[in-house]
């Protein structure tokens, strides 16, 4: 397998324009991958999608916001088959932006909920979620109980003043999570609780999500929000510093008395000008696969979205089982634009 590595400026056309010139006969049996994920693990998965078929994937690594920059430059003379993301609300945005085509596909159908895709027309549904992850809380054991955050909506309670760690607002794991309170308590009690929570923050936001982890350890706040599988790879650690870390604080599902836990995902499209789509959409049916499933849940301690799919993650398993929310994935996508202007308004960075 080749894996093509590259910045993302305007000089990838160049690239584009190569991949376009190559001869049909050429291309028959390879795949252009276009992918947010950057994790060793995933080699296996691309690997055994190759012995497989036989069909050799070209990779380009960006982030999210990088890759729907490129392919909005690259435009018709884009070279990428398949699109990888890892947030909702990207994935809708490249949707929107008329980035993806569409795909009719029984398997994918059958084998991804309904909840986890996005949106669907005659021509086939738009994308597709891979994997999932849940937004959690992670508390000091020694100043907060489990009951003191089993709802996001006590982040913005008083007796949490100073006491909350969260990465930027505008984040888009942040702004994916807003969209969905949003669509359980609506615009004005949504922005009130995110005023609420910006006056409950024990620092500035800062960092990812295992900065916000570590924070509560150290006792700079005392209780953080973040995805699970940032805290599984703490939990799977033997780094002295990172079990002292997971030894002092605890994870919390929230909403398990009501809606559920907001779950977000990575997901997949076959791109707008896709040159091999017979075999994007034959890749995209192997994420779906049993198999693949399992190598992308284990891979960066995330959950499968294929019920027949296992995983034996041991950190995951000591997590426990939680319930998600139901409400479409897509629609909390839609929901972040909304949600950013809120955060202007209630100085939320």
């Amino acid at each position: 397998m080749k894996t093509l590595r590259s910045a993302l400026t305007l000089a990838s056309l160049a690239c584009a324009t190569l991949f376009a010139a190559l001869p049909a006969a050429a291309q028959d049996r390879v795949l252009n991958l276009y992918s947010a994920r950057h994790y060793q693990t995933d080699e296996a998965l691309y690997s055994n999608f190759t012995k497989a078929t036989g069909i050799r994937i070209n990779r380009v690594e960006a982030d999210d916001a990088g890759i729907l920059a490129r392919l909005k430059a690259e435009g018709s003379a884009s070279p990428a088959d398949v699109i990888l993301l890892v947030d909702a609300a990207r994935l809708w945005r490249g949707e929107q932006d008329g980035l993806f085509q569409p795909v009719k596909s029984a398997v994918l159908e059958q084998r991804i909920p309904a909840q986890l895709r996005g949106g669907e027309t005659a021509q086939g549904t738009q994308w597709f979620g891979i994997s999932t992850r849940a937004r959690v809380m992670v508390i000091d054991k020694t100043r907060l109980k489990p009951t003191d955050v089993d709802r996001y909506e006590k982040l913005a309670a008083p007796a949490l003043k100073g006491q909350v760690c969260i990465r930027s607002g505008s984040h888009p794991y942040n702004l994916s999570l807003f969209g969905s309170v949003l669509d359980a308590a609506g615009s004005a009690a949504t922005e009130a609780w995110l005023k609420g929570v910006v006056a409950n923050l024990a620092r500035d936001p800062k960092g990812g999500d295992t900065d916000q982890i570590r924070a509560v350890a150290s006792g700079e706040c005392a209780v953080a929000v973040t995805n699970t599988y940032y805290y599984a790879r703490l939990m799977k650690s033997t780094r002295p510093e990172d079990r002292a870390v997971v030894e002092r604080t605890q994870l919390v599902f929230p909403n398990q008395a009501d809606r559920g836990t907001h779950v977000n995902i990575s997901g997949a499209a076959v791109a707008r000008h896709a040159r091999n789509r017979d075999a994007a959409v034959q890749f995209l049916e192997y994420l779906a696969s049993d198999d693949a499933q399992r190598m992308l849940a284990d891979g960066n301690n995330e959950y499968p979205v294929v019920a027949t799919a296992r995983t034996e993650n041991p950190a995951l398993m000591a997590l426990g089982r939680f319930k998600s929310e139901a409400v479409p994935i897509a629609k909390i996508g839609a929901n972040t634009a909304g949600v950013q202007q809120m955060l202007d308004r209630v100085g939320f960075r």
